[in-house]
């Protein structure tokens, strides 16, 4: 395969993965050695084994950092900080993507940036959708509110008001904090609690704020 033949079959999609240069009567090695010489040339980025991006200026679609955590462990979905900053919750642009699995604790660093995937029970794995992104691109993010929990839950001591208020949680309107009691109480965690009182204060606080201008 010649490297236009690669850019015809990938087209817009902004992360491919080798199987899709497999199907055929094609020669599994050659793609293969292709794929490392155009990676050892700077044309792909290689996320993980299998896994692929075209570099500029031959991307026509610029990957989704959600997009890109997604495919780098399958069983995932983005939360904490970056699902925060995505719906506006926190000022701040998080400089790590990092998802929740039930496997391993795993952290990437590439291209596209850095990302960092952090174990939970199973129990504990649920309340995420998919996303639409820019480019047409899709992810698995946490909800809103599971993004909170997720924080408090891994984060020691992030159940302390100081914790949350470095935090700088803003525009808390659309949080669904009958969903974040429920989501809290369902976890058995007092600490879990507490924080879900605490947030629901702020958005009540934030609410009479807003009435008052």
């Amino acid at each position: 395969m010649r490297f236009e033949g690669l850019l015809a079959t990938v087209g817009d999609a902004p992360l491919f993965e080798t199987a899709l240069l497999l199907a055929g009567d094609v020669d599994p090695v050659h793609i293969r050695r292709q794929l490392s010489r155009w990676t050892a040339s700077g044309r792909l980025y290689q996320l993980r084994r299998g896994v692929y991006a075209l570099a500029p200026p031959y991307q026509k679609v610029k990957p989704h950092p959600f997009a890109v955590a997604n495919a780098l462990v399958r069983a995932s979905y983005v939360s904490l900080q970056a699902a925060l900053a995505h719906y506006g919750l926190i000022p701040d642009v998080a400089p790590v993507t990092t998802s929740i699995t039930t496997g391993r604790p795993r952290h990437w660093e590439t291209p596209l940036g850095s990302f960092e995937f952090r174990h939970v029970k199973t129990s504990w794995f649920h309340s995420y959708e998919r996303l639409s992104l820019a480019g047409g691109q899709q992810a698995f993010v946490a909800l809103p509110e599971k993004a909170l929990l997720d924080l408090i839950y891994l984060e020691p001591g992030a159940d302390d008001p100081a914790y949350l208020q470095e935090l700088r949680l803003q525009a808390l309107e659309p949080l669904n904090l009958s969903r974040l009691a429920e989501l809290a109480g369902g976890s058995g965690s007092p600490r879990l609690e507490r924080a879900a009182r605490h947030i629901t204060k702020l958005a009540s606080a934030e609410a009479a704020e807003y009435r008052e201008l």
